[in-house]
Parts: structure tokens; sequence; C-alpha cells
């Protein structure tokens, strides 16, 4: 056998084996193996319920088949298999449901096992056997009797809570793995919904088992039981497909809860299909996830059902059981009150204006009732600025008509750079924002207020001296911009060489770096780099590079700067500012900068 078919019938295998000494003579009673507990006649799903309780005196009937495949394989302690009691099942799930007063529905479940197939076996216990003998008959399984009533929301809405109790009376077979011989109790809540397209539902429960320990050493006493569903609706809703998990662990024994073989879960996709008004088929596939016990290798399901159609009460559109002549929210499903004002609608209604957030055109904020829906729940005209807030582009603030309606109730703009014209000292030239009505929505002439104007100075976001030097107007000698300090004059070497210039350009650099490091003691340490262009051999650039950083670091410390303050590094031809192929991009590159470092 090759690894995944392996695996997959290791998955299924549950591996029982006695913990103590149990006589020879002694056999390992049956019960109830089947783990597909399905859902009441009416429900939307394979395990789970939607809580359709609608209607009075409403009926449905239908019946789920299954097959299981592996639901029972017993293997000694040594690995081999000793018997498989339940090899297969094929079960038939006969039911039908009520539901009383809109609220309650009693519903009743009869298992009906058309095949079972299995070979018995003994397993080694102690040294001793323990018979474990197979069944091939069928036959009837425990009858399911439950209740169940609306605890609070409506079938499809976002929530509906319901609480129940379900009967399992000991009609089933023990020898066949049909029924524990005893009753079994099981009190649950459930819970279910529509969100827009999407459905869910989930349950828990508590299945009171007196039965225990059927096999040596593994308990199947009382469990916890639960399960959960979420699906999309196709169609017009006619068709219902998602996932359901259920499973179930025992905790009537500490040991046991949540142990492997005592906590079978499975996975099962499903779908659903209405037709005609009352009838529904569905088809599904699931396996097993844990190894749990009774948990099969793979379940196929089937199902056919009909159920009455829900007729609600003459003149009551939303169905809520409020009728249209005294529900204020006549189209929206809501809840009784006692106010006319708010009687069958959503309870929610957070501005507290007496309509509810689900037809509240603006729910956080307190208006008035209207017919039309974009306007309803709003505040009629928020600026009282005569333009409704429907059509008001402006509705928080007063403004005038206009025939565009990205503009219409908002105060005029002429050069539409956002600041009205009420307001802007240039009302026909684009501008900024400011605090001074002088300058407000005027363009910003010159940002670093240093005198010159934008279009003049070579630094317009630096503050800077006026010099007759279109290059150097309105730039410092030396400024920090992104952690760099720049110099309007570059660092120039010999050619090919490493001795500094004594050129005007450079001694007004290095003086301006001096004076800026003795004037900024906040800058505690700089990474002085050279660059070089891509001519040469790449080695020897980045040679030169070093040494030139390290000529700029020593003029530095003689100046009068701390050593500790700077660091010097060579980066050749790596890193250009511009291209290389131009005569221009390459003195460009030919560069000193000076990094300040935290």
């Amino acid at each position: 056998m090759s690894p995944l078919p392996r695996r997959l019938a290791s998955s299924a295998l549950f591996a029982l084996v006695a913990a103590a000494a149990t006589d020879a003579s002694a056999q390992a009673s049956g019960f109830a193996i089947d783990r597909f507990n399905p859902s009441e006649r009416g429900s939307d799903w394979f395990a789970e319920d939607s809580l359709d309780l609608r209607g009075t005196l409403r009926t449905a009937a239908g019946v789920v088949g299954e097959y299981a495949y592996k639901p029972l394989v017993i293997v000694n302690a040594n690995g081999s298999t000793a018997a498989a009691p339940v090899k297969d099942q094929l079960i038939f799930h006969l039911g039908g449901a009520l539901t009383l007063a809109d609220r309650v529905r009693v519903a009743v479940d009869l298992p009906i096992a058309a095949h079972e197939d299995g070979t018995g076996g003994q397993v080694l216990t102690a040294g001793q056997g323990v018979p474990y003998p197979a069944t091939n008959a069928g036959g009837v399984g425990d009858l399911r009797l439950s209740a169940d009533a609306r605890i609070a929301g409506a079938y499809g809405t976002a929530f509906n809570l319901a609480a129940g109790l379900a009967l399992f009376l000991p009609t089933g077979s023990q020898e066949g793995y049909l029924g524990d011989g005893q009753v079994r109790v099981m009190p649950r809540v459930a819970v279910a919904g529509d969100v827009g397209m999407v459905a869910y539902a989930a349950h828990v429960g508590v299945q009171v088992r007196p039965l225990s320990d059927a096999f040596p050493g593994y308990p199947t006493g009382s469990e916890l039981d639960l399960g959960g569903s979420v699906g999309v609706r196709l169609w017009e809703r006619h068709i219902l497909i998602g996932p359901e998990v259920f499973g179930s662990t025992v905790i009537s024994s500490g040991s046991a809860m949540f142990s492997t073989r005592q906590t079978p879960v499975e996975g099962l996709l499903g779908v659903h299909v209405s037709f005609a008004d009352a009838w529904r088929v569905g088809g599904g596939a699931a396996m097993g996830l844990t190894r749990g016990f009774g948990e099969p290798l793979v379940r196929g399901l089937v199902m056919l059902e009909w159920a009455a159609p829900y007729v609600p009460p003459v003149g009551d559109r939303d169905h809520d059981f409020i009728l249209d002549s005294v529900d204020a929210c006549p189209d929206v499903p809501g809840v009784k009150t006692n106010d006319p004002k708010t009687n069958g609608c959503p309870a929610s209604d957070r501005d507290k204006d007496g309509i509810p957030d689900a037809i509240d055109a603006c729910p956080d904020v307190p208006g008035i009732k209207t017919d039309d829906s974009r306007t309803n729940g709003c505040p009629s005209d928020r600026d009282h600025d005569g333009i409704p807030d429907s059509e008001d582009a402006c509705p928080d603030l007063p403004g005038v008509p206009m025939s565009d309606k990205t503009t219409n109730g908002c105060q005029p703009d002429s050069d539409h750079d956002g600041i009205p014209d009420a307001e802007d000292a240039c009302p026909d030239v684009p501008g900024e924002r400011t605090n001074d009505p002088k300058t407000n929505g005027c363009p910003n002439l010159d940002r670093d207020h240093d005198g010159i104007p934008n279009t003049e100075d070579a630094c317009p976001d630096v503050p800077g001296p006026r010099d007759p030097d279109p290059k150097r107007n309105g730039c410092p000698e030396v400024y920090v911009q992104d952690d760099v300090i720049k110099s309007i004059d570059a660092v120039k070497f010999a050619p090919a060489g490493t001795l500094l210039l004594t050129d005007p350009a450079t001694k007004r650099a290095l003086d301006g770096v001096l004076a800026f490091l003795a004037a900024h003691a906040e800058v505690k340490h700089v990474r002085v780099e050279g660059h070089t262009d891509n001519q040469g051999d790449a080695a020897a650039n980045r040679a030169l590079s070093a040494k030139r950083a390290a000529a700029v670091v020593a003029w530095l410390v003689k100046g009068g700067v701390a050593q500790a303050r700077l660091t010097s590094m060579g980066v050749g031809g790596d890193s250009p500012i511009q291209d290389n192929t131009t005569e221009e991009g390459r003195r460009a590159n030919d560069r000193i900068e000076l990094h300040v470092e935290p």
C-alpha cells in the first residue's frame, strides 16, 4: 500500500486497547456508534439547525441518507487488525417536524440501518482475549424526540437564538451498534442567521449518556456536543453551499475529555437546493478529522425533504409577526415595543431620533423622517444655507447654489485652491492656507522666509544670504539636509591625488564645515565618505577615495574637531549621483560627503 492510502486508512481506525486486565469470557457491549446527528427537518443544513421556527402548525418531513465507511475498526496492541465490528453502514433518517405558535417546534427522527457489515474478533488485553462481535443485521436505531423554542431574533435575520432538548429512546439494538440500551438526554442551545449572502449556524449541547466503558478502558459516557457551519446563498437563495464541522468529546471522565479517541470530529461540505416552493434536495461528503470514537474514514450524505411554505400573517410584509397596521417599519423585520414610533422596528437607534438604524441614512445624527431613503433620518439642511443636504456638496458649511453638483452648496472658490473666496487674500491665484489673513490663499513666494523669492532662491527651503552668483543665491555656506552636511562649494583634490587643494572654493567649504561642527556640539559623530567616478580600476578608486576622506578628517582634526567625532571610509565609484558618461557627471561623482550619524 502506498503511503497516502495507508495514512487515510489509519486515520479511520479507532484503536481501542484495554488498559486493565479483563476476564477472557468478557465481551464488549454494543452502543450507538453513529456520530452523525442530523438536524431537524426544515433546516437548511445537514448537521446544524437554521432555526426556521416560523408559522403555526407548519410541518416538514423528509429523509436523510448516510453511508459511513469504517466507523469502528478494532486493532490489537501490536497494531494488527483484531476485528471490524462495523465496517460500513447505510442508514436512513426518517423525520418530521411541527412548528407551533411561531416560536416552538417539536420533531422526531428515526434512524433505520438498511445495511451493516462487519467482522468480529478478539483483542488481546493482558494476555487475555476480549471478544468484539460483528454486526450484519441492520435495524432500527434510537428514536430521537426533540423540542426547541425561539428565544430571540427571527429566521433570515442576522441573529436567531433558540434552546431545546433532545431525548433519545432506547429503541436501537446494542448488539447491532445502533443504540445504547438506555435513555439519553441532550439539552442544547443554537444560533443561526443570515448576513447578506452569507448564512451561518452553530450549536452547543451536553448529551447525558448513562452508558460508560462500553469498551474496556475507554469510557463512552456523557459528552459535550459542538458544531458550526457557514455558507453562501446563491441563485436567489435557492442554493446554499458551505462547510459544516461537528463533533463531541467525553466529559464524564476527566482523562477522556478532549483526548483523541474520545473526541470525534468530522468536516462536511454540502449543498442544498430548494425548488417548487416546498421541496429541497441535498448532497454532501464528510471525513473524519481526529480518528475519534465512531468516526468513519468517509461519510456520504443525501437528503430529500418537503417543508410547508411559510405564509406570513395577513398584512405583515416584513414577516416579523407585527401587523403592518401597527408596524412603524413594515418593510424591515423588527421587535415589538410599546412605542408606536418604534414598534416593529429594529432595536438599534444610535441617534435616538425614532428612526431605526436599518433605515436611517444618518444613523449617528438625529434627523427627521422623510420618504426619500437618501435623506430619511438626516437633518433636512444641516448648514441652513437653503440647499437640502441630499444636494449639498458641502452640507456642513453654508454656501451658495451652483450648477456644478460637485460644488453646489459650497462657498465660491474661483482659483480652486480649496480656500473660499471670502477667506482667500489671492482669490484668482491658487495658493496655500495660512493663519495670516493677508497671505491666506496666496502662493508661498518665499518658503524659507529669507527674503529671496522662491523663483530666485537656489536653496528655497533653507534660509541663506543673497549672492550675485545664481547658483549660490539664498544658500548658506553649510547646511544639513537629510542628515548630510552640505556646502555650496565642493572640496577639491589634486588630479588623481589625495592632496587637498588650497583654492578659495575648497577653503570656503572646509572652513564652513569646521565652523558648523564648532557651532553644533549636538552633532556627535560624522562619517566622511570619499567618492569617485567610474573611470579606471574599481579597487584603485576605492583606495583613492578612502585616502581623500582620511585627508579631510585629518584637516578637520587639525582645525580643532575631536577625532572621536569623525570617521572616514572610501566608497569609490559605487554610489554615483549623476551619469558617468558625461564629463560634468563625472565631476559631480568625484566628491566628499559628510553624513551625520546618531
